[in-house]
């Protein structure tokens, strides 16, 4: 079935879908009133539609049914130190099917360009579009934080776990497992920018309190670490009578 997108303040008993989504569903699709899609609002509601009319900038809907989910209760935020734009929009589609509650990119000091001060809207297209794909009723949190380590310690305040991911090798540092993945609460995975970090942003953050992880000996690209942690993260949570 068709999936489509409305933005939670939108929504009211009759739906009414405009713009590119309206343009996506008749010019693209060319769906007819009566078919039935599926419309998100990205903060876990989801609704059962049929078409009750079709024009050239919207396309009115009736909701057959409608569900809303719960937040899940093992929520991880993905910070990614801010890097080149390539391979940008496939780790924003990947959080959405992987599940992320967030993603945000942070100023590293090995960051080859200033962070943005706010999240771009073709993020959020990015992550509609996923969304759209396997329908994850829940959107993640886009935020930048141009404001580097410090402002990265700052903002982790609020989650119940903290994790950095490091190279191998470093005293205390413990491989990624089981046990780490999919704690109940909030957890804040970080990683570092494609340079990777630098000792003293390293050091910093096992002083602040995360747990330094590592996921093997070789070195891996910010892109490859980032989904191996959303993956193994997604995997535990498969298991929720398992959560710790």
């Amino acid at each position: 079935m068709h999936t489509f997108y409305l933005p939670p303040e939108q929504w009211s008993e009759r739906l009414e879908l405009s713009g590119a989504e309206a343009h996506h569903m008749g010019r693209v699709l060319r769906l007819h009133p009566g078919d039935e899609v599926l419309v998100l609002d990205g903060e876990g509601r989801e609704a059962l539609c049929r078409i009750a009319s079709i024009g050239r900038q919207s396309a009115q809907l009736i909701k057959v049914e409608e569900k809303r989910y719960p937040r899940p209760e093992s929520g991880v935020i993905l910070a990614v130190g801010w890097g080149k734009e390539a391979r940008r929009g496939w780790i924003l589609e990947k959080s959405v099917e992987l599940e992320a509650a967030g993603l945000w990119f942070w100023q590293a000091r090995r960051s080859q360009f200033p962070v943005p001060a706010d999240a771009k809207e073709s993020w959020h297209a990015s992550l509609v579009a996923g969304a759209k794909q396997c329908r994850n009723p829940w959107l993640p949190e886009l935020r930048t934080l141009p404001g580097g380590v410090e402002e990265l310690i700052q903002a982790s305040k609020q989650f119940e776990h903290r994790q950095v991911l490091l190279e191998s090798g470093l005293p205390g540092q413990s491989f990624m497992s089981e046990e780490f993945l999919g704690r109940k609460g909030k957890t804040l995975c970080v990683i570092g920018p494609e340079g990777g970090f630098t000792p003293e942003e390293a050091g910093r953050l096992i002083e602040a309190g995360f747990q330094a992880l590592s996921m093997g000996e070789r070195v891996l690209r910010w892109e490859t670490a980032a989904m191996m942690a959303l993956g193994l993260h997604w995997w535990k949570r498969q298991h929720p009578g398992e959560l710790s």
